[in-house]
């Protein structure tokens, strides 16, 4: 494993932390989008079929329970978690998040490494993950004040997209036929659409003020 795959799954962790940081000290799911949550639930629900069945190293196991976990935890919270869901901002999370569900399954049955039941799933969760950030993105487009822990959210989400792209690139030019297009094109159409929220995001930080996207 090279730093920038680390640095990648680390962003990625602390994002979840934050966001199960916010839901169970301050009881509240407000400015986050559950229409993202139940998609990243399904991400690694189809990602992660192999992992009864294919060991690779007890890094990689715990990793991937950890982010099963806290996926289905978090959208447990966010729809059954009485104090935690009087927070959820319904009426603007609105978000038709299934139509991006068919799209990506489709495209999985098409273009997928190697037409088996899993390696199309692993492609569908590859697809589904690169847009599902976008309901997420949408509501805080219309929601007027972004507070810290949701801000922060979203930016290690973005990071954790970024490293492993420095990833795909340091594994590209020190092992042998590392190839897999699939892996690459998704994960760059997934950093590029935080690249709007990114600017905004450094932006109120480099001058001290609340972070606020126009809508």
């Amino acid at each position: 494993m090279n730093i920038f795959r680390l640095a990648g799954d680390m962003t990625h962790l602390m994002s979840v932390l934050v966001l199960l940081l916010k839901i169970h000290t301050i009881k509240s799911c407000a400015g986050i989008s559950l229409k993202t949550q139940e998609l990243y639930a399904l991400v690694f629900a189809t990602r992660y079929l192999d992992i009864f069945t294919d060991f690779i190293s007890v890094y990689n196991t715990i990793m991937k329970l950890i982010f099963l976990g806290s996926s289905f935890s978090i959208v447990w919270y966010m729809r059954r978690h009485k104090l935690v869901r009087r927070s959820y901002d319904k009426e603007q999370d609105t978000f038709r998040h299934f139509f991006l569900v068919l799209p990506c399954l489709l495209l999985a049955l098409v273009m997928n490494e190697k037409f088996t039941f899993k390696e199309v799933m692993w492609a569908f969760s590859l697809y589904l993950e690169a847009v599902a950030i976008l309901p997420q993105l949408v509501l805080l487009q219309r929601t007027k004040n972004i507070d810290n822990l949701t801000g922060q959210y979203v930016f290690l989400l973005g990071a954790y997209r970024a490293f492993y792209i420095f990833n795909w690139i340091y594994r590209y030019f020190t092992e042998p036929h590392y190839v897999h297009w699939i892996t690459w094109i998704s994960g760059l159409v997934q950093t590029l659409l935080y690249a709007d929220f990114f600017y905004y995001y450094f932006n109120s930080w480099k001058n001290n003020v609340k972070l606020h996207l126009p809508a």
